[in-house]
């Protein structure tokens, strides 16, 4: 089988059918699976979805601090703006299209650091990079991670259900997966370390991190404004990271086709552009679909990539070095055609 095929851990239920079709499971299976899978005590490979989960509960208390001790509606748009739109961004900005896609490169690590921590983390890279190239490869069909087809809790459950890596992986394979993560800059285990923990990342640096990056960002808030503007933003960034995990099954329509002509060029799958996640967060999806390596995609003028000016004024200022930009070939071949009356370009599969 390809690597492709076999990279991720296969879920109880499987991916498909005898007939080849896309098993949905019931919520029950669904619910089964999730909690099997967070079972560190059965199993201590299960960390990294359990630490996953384990954060958004731990900002639980804190969006109760500001709900029902600091609430006022100042902090309450803080919350807003920096749920929706800075971490909605951040996650474009680093998760997909730097870590995923590599639409960009920095000139020294001293910027990807900077831009990996820009904001309160959340989501581990390995858990979103392997299974976002997955998703790329199978989207819509089965073997795709978080397929909308399955339904909104085959999507929302999926960084546990269907995202980790296998743990049955021999070390060739292990170094593909190695490849994919090396220039994110986080540390990999050994093939020996992998199959300790059935990982890429290690538990121990991965829980030194997350308690720097939370050290670090709740006293600069506290700094800011004190323990009522930490709170607040500490309990919004929990909820962002319950959010995101929604995006996919709107993002392809619900499992059902809703392109629009005119608005909706990559037909290769049922991804559709929506205007609330390219706002805050420039996720334009069925642009990105189009062209998964450019560092923009929001291409039309009404299309605001907030990611996309962040990535061109570290541009500007020499700290990314290069970057893919694939408007005009956007503009060439799927927008003015259309415009014009022309026939569009068959689509072919990109490098993602």
């Amino acid at each position: 089988m390809a690597f492709i095929d076999i990279v991720l851990r296969r879920p109880s239920y499987g991916w498909q059918d005898e007939s080849g079709n896309l098993v949905k499971p019931s919520p029950g299976q669904l619910f089964k699976e999730f909690f099997h899978r967070l079972n560190v005590i059965r199993d201590k490979r299960n960390w990294l979805p359990f630490m996953s989960w384990l954060k958004v509960l731990i900002m639980v208390p804190f969006l109760a601090l500001f709900i029902f001790k600091f609430f006022s509606w100042g902090l309450l748009l803080a919350a807003f703006v920096y749920s929706m739109f800075i971490m909605g961004t951040h996650g474009t900005i680093w998760h997909h299209r730097y870590c995923t896609h590599r639409a960009y490169t920095f000139r020294n690590r001293f910027w990807q650091f900077v831009t990996q921590n820009l904001t309160v983390s959340m989501i581990p890279e390995e858990i979103y990079v392997v299974s976002h190239h997955v998703h790329h490869v199978k989207s819509d069909q089965p073997g795709d991670p978080y397929n909308a087809q399955g339904g909104f809790l085959y999507c929302f459950l999926a960084d546990v259900n269907h995202q980790p890596i296998a743990w049955d992986l021999n070390e060739a394979q292990y170094g593909r997966v190695r490849s994919m993560m090396r220039h994110t800059g986080i540390r990999a285990n050994t093939y020996k370390q992998y199959v300790k923990w059935g990982s890429y990342q290690n538990p121990g640096r991965a829980i030194l991190y997350t308690l720097a990056n939370w050290s670090f960002w709740y006293g600069a808030f506290f700094l800011l404004g004190g323990h009522a503007l930490a709170c607040t933003l500490f309990g919004a960034a929990g909820f962002w990271a319950v959010g995101v995990r929604t995006f996919n099954y709107e993002g392809h329509g619900k499992g059902e086709n809703r392109q629009r002509e005119g608005i909706d060029y990559n037909r290769r799958d049922m991804s559709v552009n929506q205007l609330w996640p390219g706002i805050v967060a420039g996720e334009w999806h069925n642009n990105h679909h189009l062209y998964p390596r450019s560092a923009r995609s929001g291409f039309k003028p009404h299309q605001v990539d907030m990611a996309w000016y962040y990535i061109k004024l570290l541009s500007m200022l020499g700290a990314v070095s290069s970057y893919q930009d694939s408007k005009e070939d956007f503009y060439e071949r799927y927008e003015r055609p259309h415009r014009e009356g022309k026939s569009l370009p068959q689509e072919e599969l990109r490098e993602v």
